[in-house]
C-alpha cells in the first residue's frame, strides 16, 4: 500500500479535480432544491457563507495534512490531536460511517436521475439497479489504482463543469428578476438554517487530504489545490443558484427539489435541456462516488492499521485494499432498504460536528502545524455554528431528530468498544515518510 516512491498520481490540477469531483455531486443537484425550500433565493448567500467556512476548514486541514501526512486524512488528525485513545477512535468510526451513508445517498440520487430516462419513469426497482451498478463500476475503477482514479476524475470533471457552465451562462439571460426579489424571500435567519445543507455540498473537499501519499510536492500542492477547488466550486454554486432561482418560482423548486437543476433548464432549453442536465447530474453524482469512494477506502485502511476495524480491511486487492470491497458491501443494504432522506440529514450534521472536533483538536497541535490561530478558531466557530442551526431547524420538521444525532454518536462509541475488544489492539498514530 505504500506509494511514497515512484510516480505520483496527483499534481495540482488532478488534486483540484479530485476535490471538485467529490464536492460537485449531491450538493448542486440535490441540496440546492432542499436548501432553497428553507432559505428561498437567500440560498445564494447561504452558499457564499458555507464556502467561506469550507475555505477556513480547508486551510486547517491542509496544515494538518502537511504536518501529519497519512492516507487516513481526518482520522489521522483526530488521533494526532486527541491521542491514541477511545475518543479519537470513536470519532474516526463515526466519520467512516458518515462517509458510507453519504455515498449511499449519492448513489441513490444517481439511480433516481438515471431512472428518469426509463419509459416507466422513476421506480424503486430502476433506482436501485442503477445505484448499485454505478457503485460496482467505481469499485472496479478504484481497484485499478490511484492513477486511474485521477485520470477518470479529470475527464468527468471537465465534462460536467463545461456542461454546468454552459447551462448557467445561457440561463442567466432568461432569468426573471421578480423571482430573485429579496422582498419575497424568507427572513434572513433562514439562510443560516440552510447552512448545514449548503456546507454539506462543499464537504467533499477533505478528500484532497487523503491523496497526500500520491501527491507531488504536497508542502505546496496541498493548500493550493484545496483553495482552488473550494473557490471554483463556490463560484459555480453561486452562479448556478442564481440561474435556478431566476428561472423557477420557489414553488416549482420545492416541487422538484430532487432534480431542481434539471427542471430549471426547461424554461431555457425545453425538454431536451432537462435531459441534458439530467445527464450532467449522472456524471456529477458518478464522479462524487468515484472521489469519495477513494477517500473511504483510505479511511478504512487507516482504521484497520490503527486497530479499529477488522484486519480484513488491510488485505491488498489489486492496487487497493480489501477495505474497498467491504465498504461497498456495507453501502449496498443502505441503498436497498433505508429511507435516506433523514439519514442524509444526520450524515451532514455529523460531518459538520466531526469537522468541528477536528479543528478544535488542531489547537493542541498548532505549534507543530504552524497554522494561523485566528483562521483555525474561525473554522471551529463556523462548523459548530452551522451544525447548531441545522440541528435546531431540522428538529422542527423531524420528530426526535436530536435523539437520532445523539444515537448515532452513541452507536459509534459502542462500535469502537466492540472493535477494540475483538481486535485487542490500541489505536496508533499512522503517518508516512514523504521523503
Amino acid at each position: 500500500m505504500n506509494n511514497t516512491t515512484g510516480k505520483k498520481a496527483f499534481g495540482l490540477w488532478s488534486a483540484v479535480f479530485l476535490g471538485i469531483g467529490s464536492m460537485v455531486g449531491a450538493g448542486i443537484f440535490i441540496v440546492i432544491g432542499q436548501a432553497g425550500a428553507i432559505a428561498g433565493d437567500l440560498v445564494t448567500l447561504s452558499f457564499f457563507i458555507a464556502g467561506i467556512i469550507a475555505l477556513l476548514c480547508g486551510y486547517s486541514l491542509s496544515k494538518l495534512a502537511i504536518a501529519y501526512p497519512s492516507r487516513g486524512g481526518i482520522i489521522e488528525y483526530l488521533v494526532q490531536s486527541y491521542g491514541e485513545g477511545f475518543f479519537s477512535g470513536a470519532l474516526g468510526v463515526l466519520f467512516y460511517i458518515a462517509q458510507l451513508v453519504a455515498l449511499a445517498a449519492v448513489a441513490k440520487s444517481f439511480g433516481t436521475y438515471a431512472a428518469t430516462y426509463m419509459l416507466e419513469g422513476v421506480t424503486p426497482f430502476y433506482t436501485n439497479v442503477f445505484a448499485l451498478s454505478v457503485l460496482g463500476f467505481f469499485v472496479i475503477i478504484n481497484l485499478i489504482g490511484a492513477s486511474m482514479v485521477a485520470k477518470a476524475e479529470s475527464l468527468i470533471v471537465i465534462v460536467k463543469v463545461v456542461a454546468l457552465f454552459s447551462f448557467t451562462i445561457a440561463a442567466l439571460f432568461y432569468i426573471k428578476p421578480s423571482n430573485l426579489a429579496i422582498a419575497d424571500a424568507p427572513s434572513s435567519i433562514h439562510l443560516f438554517y440552510a447552512l448545514g445543507l449548503t456546507f454539506f455540498a462543499f464537504q467533499g473537499f477533505s478528500v484532497i487530504t487523503n491523496s497526500i501519499e500520491d501527491m507531488k510536492n504536497p508542502a505546496t500542492t496541498m493548500l493550493k489545490s484545496m483553495v482552488v477547488a473550494i473557490i471554483l466550486v463556490g463560484i459555480l454554486y453561486i452562479a448556478v443558484s442564481i440561474a435556478v432561482f431566476g428561472n423557477l418560482t420557489l414553488d416549482a423548486i420545492v416541487a422538484s427539489k430532487d432534480f431542481a437543476l434539471a427542471k430549471a433548464a426547461e424554461p431555457v432549453f425545453g425538454e431536451i435541456g432537462f435531459k441534458v442536465i439530467a445527464a450532467t447530474a449522472l456524471l456529477a453524482t458518478a464522479s462524487a462516488i468515484n472521489a469519495t469512494l477513494y477517500a473511504v477506502t483510505q479511511i478504512s485502511y487507516t482504521l484497520a492499521k490503527d486497530g479499529n476495524l477488522p484486519t480484513v480491511y488491510e488485505r491488498a486487492v489489486f492496487h487497493n485494499s480489501e477495505g474497498l470491497i467491504i465498504s461497498a458491501l456495507l453501502i449496498i443494504p443502505m441503498i436497498l432498504f433505508l429511507n435516506l432522506s433523514q439519514i442524509a440529514a444526520i450524515a451532514s450534521i455529523t460531518v459538520l460536528l466531526i469537522q468541528g472536533f477536528t479543528h478544535t483538536g488542531h489547537l493542541f497541535r498548532i505549534k507543530e502545524t504552524k497554522a494561523n490561530l485566528l483562521l483555525v478558531l474561525l473554522a471551529i466557530f463556523g462548523t459548530f455554528t452551522a451544525a447548531g442551526f441545522a440541528i435546531y431547524y431540522t428538529s422542527e420538521s423531524i420528530n426526535n431528530f436530536g435523539f437520532y444525532v445523539v444515537a448515532t454518536f452513541i452507536f459509534a462509541f459502542i462500535l469502537e468498544v466492540i472493535l477494540r475488544l475483538v481486535n485487542e489492539r490500541e489505536i496508533k498514530k499512522q503517518t508516512i515518510n514523504m521523503k
